[in-house]
């Protein structure tokens, strides 16, 4: 019996300390729901800033820390801004070493997080880069438009852990 009780004793003060959920930052307890207007786009890659924005709703909608809500009802309101999107070679042929054959897209999002009430008063603020690889083989243009969601989603995840927990 003694033996049990020392075991469950254990267990229960391993566990001190450890909570579920409410990860987020102190300075963002106040928060509970955000509002997503469209990003802003200073590339001229044609409807990016609509997939940002769906991915940055997407994040935060599957990390489940704040709710999505209209702008009249938001604690906070995230901006956006797709900074730059640049392409890396990866690998090239054989052959010709200036032809690509893999490519690294990497974006860069700028974001400030302000409070809907006092839209003068900054919560949190960054930067966040979101990247993916893709194949140069056939048409460019699609290559590089199918790769464009992905790199998004990955930053717009980055954003998301930043604002839910902290880091």
């Amino acid at each position: 019996m003694i033996k049990y009780s020392l075991i469950l004793s254990l267990f229960l003060v391993s566990c001190v300390g450890y909570k579920l959920g409410g990860t987020k930052p102190a300075h963002l307890t106040q928060v509970k729901s955000i509002n997503v207007p469209l990003f802003a786009n200073d590339t001229l890659s044609v409807r990016a800033e609509s997939m940002a924005t769906n991915s940055a709703v997407d994040a935060l909608s599957r990390d489940g820390t704040y709710r999505i809500a209209s702008a009249e009802n938001a604690d906070a309101i995230l901006e956006g801004r797709i900074e730059t999107i640049n392409y890396h070679q990866v690998s090239s042929s054989r052959r010709d070493s200036l032809r690509s054959e893999e490519l690294r897209m990497e974006i860069s999002i700028a974001w400030v997080l302000r409070d809907a009430r006092d839209p003068a008063r900054i919560l949190e603020k960054g930067h966040s880069r979101g990247s993916s690889r893709f194949f140069a083989g056939g048409n460019l243009h699609v290559a590089r438009s199918n790769a464009l969601p992905d790199a998004l989603r990955r930053a717009c995840e980055s954003m998301t852990t930043r604002i839910a927990d902290g880091f």
